[in-house]
């Protein structure tokens, strides 16, 4: 494998199915060696790093235990952690009054409590190297909120403001915080949406569509090739932003 990130250590969180899977591969593309967490071992895991060449990290990243066990064992297999995707994700869908606390907490203690440990798990690695680049994957809806996904927005909004107050944190020392906040995407995740709206994934598809000036909605590969150039050691002074990458639904400073 050859590439501009020839080695570098990914580590790409959620890497069981949807976005991950394309996070992954595009960073192997580019040359990393990629280590794959999910919350459970799979055939499915096991395979694609297989494919690419790399290794699985399995373990809840809610867990600050199990998260510093991961990053250790990825650590001794395949070296530092260069290269932080914090892509995972829970979602449930509720409404405000009708959300069940321990569910509320499960989805920010995954979303947002999870990407904290996950940092402060790989910061040695980088600092021992004096760089590192971060990309959070936050969401559109924790710019603009959403009816239903109260846990979920907010829990994405405190990805955003960490992202901002850790670029700031983290820029002298050559770690750089970026985050990307995708509109609707092409993923098994839109079967939640689905069935909370009770209509079929096709007819979420054409609703979410509809609200898009692009007239679509986003497809992995996209999203990846932001997190790609995010994750370009090249590209030093973009620190602490959002991208936006929704088809132009959302228009505004973040």
């Amino acid at each position: 494998m050859t590439g501009h990130l020839q080695g570098r250590v990914a580590l790409v969180t959620g890497a069981g199915r949807g976005m991950g899977v394309a996070h992954a591969r595009r960073l192997a593309a580019d040359g990393a060696v990629v280590a794959l967490n999910d919350l459970t071992g799979s055939t499915a895991l096991t395979s694609l790093a297989a494919e690419l060449g790399g290794v699985t990290a399995v373990g809840d990243v809610s867990d600050p235990a199990a998260v510093t066990r991961l990053v250790a064992d990825v650590e001794a297999r395949v070296g530092p952690v260069g290269i932080l995707v914090a892509n995972h994700a829970f979602m449930s869908m509720a409404r405000l009054t009708q959300d069940d606390e321990t569910d509320w907490w499960r989805v920010v203690d995954t979303n947002l409590g999870g990407t904290f440990h996950l940092i402060q798990a790989v910061l040695p690695g980088m600092r021992a190297h004096g760089a590192g680049r971060i990309v959070i994957i936050a969401s559109e809806w924790g710019v603009t909120g959403w009816p239903g996904a109260t846990a979920y927005a907010a829990s994405k909004a405190g990805l955003i403001a960490l992202t901002k107050t850790l670029g700031r944190e983290l820029a002298p020392e050559g770690i750089v915080v970026n985050a990307i906040a995708p509109g609707v995407i092409d993923t098994p995740q839109l079967l939640v949406d689905a069935a909370a709206a009770e209509v079929s994934l096709a007819e979420i598809h054409a609703r979410y569509a509809s609200g898009i000036p692009l007239g679509r909605i986003g497809a992995p590969e996209e999203v990846a090739a932001a997190v790609a150039l995010l994750a370009d050691h090249r590209l030093g002074s973009m620190v602490g932003q959002v991208i936006q990458v929704n088809g132009g639904s959302t228009r505004g400073r973040v």
